[in-house]
């Protein structure tokens, strides 16, 4: 097995990190117990997460500094890799785990946002995985945490196709992973290019600058000076993470999406405004007079491109339009910027800026990090973001996935990132905040309930 030079983007996300900022993503997932199954038991849990997680490639791969190019990194197969040391199984205790599905889920949700204020040991595989049972025989959860160099959103469903039954079928059990399994993680690429590549990669490369230096040209024009906002959103880093999760009906969301046209994500965008309105009036705070502006991702992963291939994302910036107090008015906003956003593309504009990442010297990310990582504040206030999911019905040796809530990691100056994924019907939101600026976070997971509330009520749904 070859080596694997971090891409740029990976190697931004790699140096951007510090302790008050880690910089991993995250997913707590929630299943219902089935009896007489391989997962009868978070002991048994534990173990299959362990057999499964071993067998994948890219999870045995670790950081390490490379001579060329200067400042450069890349993956190495750690040959001291022990799956133990990456999963382990922790217990709620208390009235949390004797108060049945709410007990759990309020015990879970505290526990994540605990575990998720920890960063990832950097000499080792950057990943870990949390198995949290409460009473037996009840639901419990597997908290997954990646560190964005090693997964962006697909490349997180690609290593989640080696853990779920789905791609992963128990046939023969003992095995514990089959064939068909092993055959679909994907190795790490040998970053060394062929002489045919050269030319190729040469006339590419005078493209990309091109368009890097009209990101930039953007970037520079939409930074703000004055940094006014919500103060909540704008709060001092305190290191600490709080968790928060929202159920929206995905068929509520649909259904205003065909009374007002768009999209279900800009319908998901407004829903997301609204909240954020509804629970800084709550607060007694006034919406600030600048809306405050979401760095919403978007994918460039071409159809069919390996997950192997590094981060490949851009972004688009919305402000969201908390000041108005009409919630039809604030979706007929938010889809007319996003059609604006879209029309203008994904590499183009001030949102842009992981393709302006792509495109700095290894040595620009090494030294440069912490001063690009401070000036996020400058050109948004938080992350929106959505993370795809398979269309079929996900199960854990035989116990039924019911609930997955993603998580965004936090960057320098913003306190409160948004992450949403569609399953089951419903859509599934995780709020990740900084623990002290945001101690009320439960109530904004609400505000969103109640907006979607609101939009029905409000529009000639069919």
């Amino acid at each position: 097995m070859g080596t694997e030079l971090l891409a740029p983007l990976d190697l931004a996300f790699w140096h951007l990190e510090s302790d008050a900022h880690p910089m991993h993503l995250g997913a707590l997932a929630v299943f219902s117990p089935a009896p007489d199954t391989a997962c009868a038991g978070t002991g048994a849990v534990l173990e299959l997460l362990q057999t499964r997680a071993a067998a994948i490639p890219r999870l045995r791969m670790r950081v390490r500094d490379v001579l060329l190019p200067v400042g450069g990194a890349a993956w190495f197969v750690d040959k001291d890799f022990d799956v133990r040391r990456h999963i382990e199984r922790v217990r709620l205790t208390g009235q949390e785990a004797l108060g049945g599905d709410a007990g759990f889920m309020a015990g879970a949700t505290r526990l994540a946002g605990e575990l998720m204020e920890r960063p990832l040991e950097r000499g080792r595989p950057p990943w870990r995985m949390y198995v949290i049972g409460g009473a037996d025989g009840g639901p419990f959860a597997v908290l997954v945490k990646l560190h964005h160099a090693l997964a962006d959103g697909m490349r997180a469903v690609a290593i989640g196709a080696g853990i779920f039954d789905e791609i992963a079928p128990l046939a023969g059990r003992a095995a514990g992973v089959p064939p068909s399994v092993r055959a679909r993680a994907v190795p790490p690429r040998s970053w060394m290019p062929g002489p045919r590549q050269v030319a190729g990669l040469a006339l590419g490369r005078i493209e990309d600058l091109g368009r890097a230096f009209g990101v930039g040209a953007s970037v520079v024009r939409a930074s703000r000076l004055d940094l006014r906002g919500a103060p909540a959103l704008t709060a001092r880093s305190s290191g600490t993470r709080r968790l928060a999760t929202a159920d929206l009906d995905l068929a509520a969301v649909r259904r205003i999406r065909r009374a007002a046209g768009g999209t279900v994500n800009d319908v998901l965008l407004a829903v997301v405004a609204g909240a954020l309105r509804r629970w800084m009036r709550e607060r007694g705070e006034t919406p600030p007079v600048d809306d405050p502006r979401a760095l919403v991702p978007v994918s460039r992963r071409r159809p069919g491109q390996p997950a192997a291939t590094g981060n490949r994302l851009s972004a688009y910036l919305l402000a969201l339009p908390v000041g108005e107090p009409d919630p039809r008015l604030r979706l007929h906003r938010v889809r007319t910027a996003m059609d604006r956003n879209k029309a203008a593309g994904p590499l183009r504009g001030a949102g842009a800026v992981a393709v302006l990442a792509d495109q700095l010297p290894s040595l620009a990310h090494r030294f440069g990090a912490p001063i690009a990582g401070s000036a996020a504040r400058m050109l948004f206030d938080l992350l929106v973001t959505s993370v795809p999911l398979p269309r079929s019905a996900l199960s854990l040796g035989g116990c039924p996935l019911r609930a997955v809530y993603p998580m965004a990691p936090l960057a320098r100056g913003q306190a409160l990132a948004v992450a949403l994924s569609t399953y089951g019907g419903r859509v599934h939101v995780g709020l990740v905040a900084d623990g002290k600026a945001l101690p009320d976070l439960d109530r904004l997971a609400h505000c969103a309930d109640e907006e979607v509330a609101e939009l029905l009520a409000l529009l000639p749904v069919p």
